[in-house]
């Protein structure tokens, strides 16, 4: 049961707490897979995205007996993590006034083994053919590597580029290699693109940001909603639509996906029909 779904989450468009529940349950069936024995971060908005929100790791106090969770261990004790398998758990993150769940690269019980290497094209700029053909080339150079890579909205200002991976590296060296990749990347195109964290030092070039792949770090799943004005998705899409143009970063919406789905279906259905190794050049580096 979903308390006070009459909630207004998103002020600028009116979607309700009930609203975003019904979504969560019409794209349980293909989100749960993407998701499911993955360590979930909780994005909070207690009083809808108008104000502060907070994230939640630990959920030992107050869940429900049923949720299944994972502890892991960190210097002081350890963290509660929800485990989320069905459209049950689903509703549970949307009773709470999560509006995004983020999750690990990895899943229960190989939490040092990730299945998935994030690329996360972080742009300053609103520059919609500078993102897309950064985007584009991330693409052109992990087919050179023998990789095949899938995108998705980010649901924000730019694009994640994932690659499925077998689970035989552990996240040291997936993140050693992602890193490794990110540099070569940035030494393409240095005009556009960069490694700098700090916003300051980006000269209003793309971060490629590789930290999703460090153990313990998150993404926003696939079909997230993200807390923005209008709720945009972080929604899989296909390399023709970032090709050309039709798809960006916030075009997909809670709104629209009903219908998309329905046209669409899930675009990452065979994400892991094809699994990689890393490359053993770049394994070692």
């Amino acid at each position: 049961m979903i308390t006070h779904p009459e909630k207004v989450m998103f002020p600028d468009c009116g979607i309700t707490k009930g609203e975003l529940a019904v979504y969560y349950a019409l794209v349980a069936p293909i989100m749960v897979p993407h998701l499911a024995g993955r360590p979930v971060t909780l994005e909070r908005f207690h009083k809808g995205i108008g104000e502060k929100g907070f994230f939640q790791k630990n959920v030992e106090k107050g869940a429900p007996a049923w949720l299944e969770r994972v502890a892991v261990p960190k210097t002081d004790g350890v963290v509660n993590y929800a485990i989320v398998r069905d459209s049950r758990g689903l509703a549970w993150l949307a009773n709470q006034n999560c509006i995004t769940p983020h999750v690990w690269t990895s899943r229960v019980p190989e939490l040092f083994h990730p299945d998935l290497c994030v690329f996360d094209l972080d742009p300053l700029v609103d520059d919609p053919a500078v993102l897309r053909a950064a985007t584009l080339l991330l693409r052109e150079m992990l087919a050179e590597l023998g990789l095949t890579s899938w995108v998705k909205t980010s649901g924000s200002k730019g694009f994640h580029v994932v690659v499925p991976l077998d689970g035989k590296a552990d996240c040291g060296e997936v993140a050693r290699f992602a890193h490794t990749v990110a540099r070569m990347f940035v030494a393409r195109d240095p005009e556009h693109l960069t490694l700098e964290f700090y916003k300051a030092d980006r000269g209003g070039r793309i971060l490629v940001d590789t930290g999703r792949n460090e153990f313990g770090a998150t993404y926003a799943a696939a079909y997230a909603v993200r807390p923005k004005p209008n709720a945009p998705i972080s929604a899989p899409c296909t390399w023709e639509e970032v090709e050309s143009g039709e798809v960006g970063p916030q075009s997909l919406t809670l709104r629209t996906m009903a219908r998309r789905l329905d046209t669409h279906g899930d675009i990452w259905a065979a994400l892991f029909d094809k699994p990689h190794g890393l490359p053993e050049p770049l394994q070692r580096q």
